[in-house]
């Protein structure tokens, strides 16, 4: 008798994308019970790869390419997604992402890219935005995608401000009133980072060192931020919120606009209709590069574990290294043990993936 098995695993950053990891689960699956049905349900909790989770999950998507400038200046090419609901997917790592810089920029880097992409689909009739902003290269408060967006940032002068983070310290005027309007449909900001613009779990201080910030660099970007939020009157407490501070203050700048913030994982299982992929399953396989101690934080695995209880079905778990207890789960396995090292799950993840799958498929009985 054929069995309903769910795939919705994360991405396993660096190494595969979310709809590569099903597809290699699946393979591994089907070696062992060729005649189980089963449903493919890409994850993503707004970091790199969102746009593609939306891509494989849901039928009738369609991508829509954009050339936007990029956080080094170079033309990008990059794309928005369009859902059949009118609603547009659009991820900054593609238009304003790290990975598109070498080297690091931690002071010139922008997301005026990102905005551009977000105008283009604005452009392309779009009636809701959703808006996967990790994967970040900048500390720039959002206010490139501002400056896509209509707002105008000037200097004592009058005169524009430079893009990027180091160019905050010039900001004495923000000026809102040319932003282009919310679709209908709003906008909402797709994240995982819960960290407020400022101090010492925000923007700066927590991620500036992993976009190649020095510890200078660091105390130079915090003061700018704080620059930012001073030449915008009444928006102190927009800077306290959680998740302002996700994206290297673009959070921040997003809410600013209007957007609203929603937890990326559950957002993102809302928008592809996981719980209807839930309903009748015999299992669901979920994952992510890494499963340990943050993974319980708004992580796609907790997340599908928490809708999968709430259907009464049970959960197994595959991640690239499983350094905390995951005896909550039906069944679990690890890449790197399957491998015999973290350098070889790394190196052949598709391959590791696949046997992981059959090796799930086999205690599924």
């Amino acid at each position: 008798m054929s069995r309903r098995i769910v795939l919705a695993p994360d991405s396993f950053k660096g190494t595969a994308t979310a709809a590569q990891a099903v597809d290699a689960l699946a393979r591994g699956w089907r070696s062992v019970a060729p005649d189980d049905v089963l449903v493919a349900m890409p994850m993503a909790d707004g970091g790199e790869g969102t746009l593609d989770a939306f891509a494989a999950a849901v039928p009738g998507a369609e991508r829509v390419p954009v050339a936007v400038q990029g956080p080094d200046d170079r033309t990008v090419d990059a794309c928005w997604l369009r859902l059949p609901d009118g609603t547009a997917v659009v991820e900054l790592a593609l238009a304003s992402g790290i990975t598109l810089l070498d080297p690091l920029r931690p002071l010139e880097a922008h997301t005026l890219g990102f905005g551009q992409a977000i105008a283009a689909a604005l452009d392309g009739g779009a009636t809701g935005l959703l808006l996967a902003i990790g994967g970040s290269s900048s500390t720039d408060g959002g206010t490139g995608a501002l400056a896509a967006l209509g707002a105008k940032l000037t200097d004592a002068a009058g005169e524009p401000i430079p893009l990027g983070g180091g160019g905050l310290a010039r900001v004495r005027l923000v000026d809102l009133s040319g932003l282009r309007a919310l679709p209908a449909g709003g906008a909402r900001i797709l994240s995982d980072v819960t960290s407020p613009l400022l101090g010492p779990t925000g923007a700066a201080a927590v991620f500036g060192p992993q976009k190649g910030a020095s510890p200078a660099d660091v105390a130079l970007l915090e003061a700018n931020l704080g620059t930012l939020v001073d030449a915008v009157p009444g928006v102190a407490s927009i800077a306290a919120r959680a998740g302002s501070g996700a994206a290297g203050g673009t959070g921040f700048g997003l809410l600013l606009w209007g957007a609203s913030m929603a937890a990326g994982a559950g957002a993102v299982a809302d928008a592809i209709d996981v719980d209807a992929a839930l309903r009748g399953a015999d299992l669901v396989v979920t994952g992510e590069g890494r499963f340990d101690g943050q993974s319980a934080a708004g992580k796609v695995p907790s997340e599908v574990a928490a809708r999968a209880a709430a259907a009464g079905v049970p959960v197994a778990l595959v991640a690239g290294a499983i350094t905390a207890d995951a005896s909550g789960f039906a069944a679990s396995a690890s890449l790197t043990d399957l491998a015999g090292s973290g350098a070889a799950a790394m190196s052949d993840p598709l391959r590791w993936l696949e046997a992981a799958g059959a090796a799930l498929a086999r205690d599924a009985g």
